[in-house]
This record gives C-alpha cells, sequence and structure tokens, in this order.
C-alpha cells in the first residue's frame, strides 16, 4: 500500500492510521474473536498453516517465483464475493474501513459468512497487495476464514468485482504472523505486482489473551475472467 490511497501517511511502525493503518486488522478481529468465539471450537482448533506453506525470502516481493505470464493490472472495482474453492470458501464481502480511533473496522460479528475489504487498500486486481479479512469462529461457531489455515501453495483465490471480472490469485505462501510485532512491511509490501492478503486470526489460543497470531494467505494475480 502507498500513502497516495487518500488514507494519509504515518510511520509504518505505529500501527495506526495511514498507509499501514492495515495492521490494525489483526488487534481487531483478534478482539472480535476472543469476546465471541465459541469455546468448543478453540478446544480443538482452527487448522493451522503446514510450515512448507510459509513463504521464502523475507519479504512479500520475495516470497517465491513470478508467474511466467502475469495479467496486467486491473483498474480499480470493488470486490463483490471471494471464493477459496480448496477450503470451500464461497462469500459475499462487505467494505470495511478505519473506525474514528484510525483502526480498521471487522466485518460484522453477528454474520459469520461475511467477509471484509479494506478499502484503504487497492481493490483486488490493481497493482499493489488488496487485503480481505474475516473471522475465524463467532458465538454461533465456525466461521468464514475458519479453514484458511489449510489453504496451501497453489490453490486458487478467486475474486468477483463488481464490473464483471473475476481476478484469480494463486497462492505462494501461507503462515502464522504473530500480534506482537507484526511484520507488516513484509506482509503488506508492494511488490508491483497485483497481490492479495487473506487474513484471519490463528496461532495458539488461551482465554486470557485470545489468539496469539494471525493466518495470512499471500497470492498473486494470474488468471483474469469475464463472469
Amino acid at each position: 500500500m502507498q500513502g497516495s490511497n487518500g488514507t494519509g501517511t504515518r510511520d509504518a511502525g505505529t500501527g495506526k492510521h495511514g498507509a499501514w493503518g492495515v495492521v490494525a486488522v489483526v488487534l481487531l478481529i483478534g478482539i472480535h474473536l476472543v469476546r465471541g468465539g465459541a469455546d468448543e471450537l478453540r478446544a480443538e482448533g482452527p487448522p493451522q498453516p503446514l510450515a512448507v506453506a510459509a513463504p521464502d525470502g523475507t519479504r512479500a516481493a520475495d516470497a517465491g517465483p513470478a508467474p511466467a505470464s502475469v495479467p496486467e493490472p486491473l483498474p480499480a472495482s470493488p470486490p463483490v464475493r471471494v471464493r477459496v474453492p480448496a477450503v470451500r470458501v464461497d462469500a459475499p464481502v462487505t467494505e470495511v474501513g478505519l473506525d474514528a480511533d484510525g483502526w480498521i473496522e471487522a466485518p460484522p460479528p453477528e454474520d459469520d459468512h461475511l467477509t471484509g475489504w479494506f478499502t484503504g487498500a487497492v481493490t483486488p486486481g490493481e497493482r499493489g497487495t488488496a487485503v480481505v479479512v474475516g473471522h475465524v469462529d463467532t458465538p454461533g461457531g465456525r466461521a468464514v476464514f475458519y479453514d484458511l489455515g489449510a489453504v496451501g501453495k497453489g490453490h486458487r483465490v478467486e475474486i468477483a468485482r463488481r464490473d464483471g471480472r473475476t481476478a484469480v490469485f494463486s497462492v505462494y505462501g501461507v503462515e502464522v504472523v504473530p500480534k506482537e510485532g507484526f511484520p507488516a512491511e513484509r506482509v503488506y509490501g508492494d511488490s508491483g505486482l497485483p497481490e492479495l492478503r487473506l487474513i484471519t486470526c490463528g496461532g495458539a489460543f488461551t482465554q486470557e489473551t485470545g489468539y496469539a497470531g494471525n493466518v495470512v494467505v499471500s497470492a498473486r494475480l494470474v488468471e483474469v475472467r469475464r463472469t
């Protein structure tokens, strides 16, 4: 993400306000899920990424080979639906922004099948890094991204857009990153290609502190379809 997206600018390390304000989603979703998640699910725990699925390198731009043929970046168009066939995700997308304190809003917890696109970042398919978030669980049980940790390298993520195009992304990395000291620049850094991050809570869970980390799925645009 870049400061030119209209969110303002502030040092990335603050995790609040401006282009790097997206880091706040890590804390916000964690708070919601700690307050509302189902205890019986936490005893089992959602799937966690395998070590072999983690991206290579230290920056998103270096996290794996780019596809041989990369589609041209798309113009802006909001997402309306996200599909991850490998883990049976097929869900609507709402828009989420920043609240009055400068933190990213999460999808309404009462709708466990809803995901949220952060409007301070690019739309999926544009050049840059788009971000879609979702709950792992809610008071009612499993939520839309409960199985996100089971996604593997090479799996596809399809984002249907309002303009009638579907942006298809190929996953190149799945990892759990700590909420404490979240590596914002590595996760959200602009590689110069159209990229996507799917994010939910993950890692160890305790009643006192909630989920210790976040599952982050990193993917690159590989195909554009007309719907």
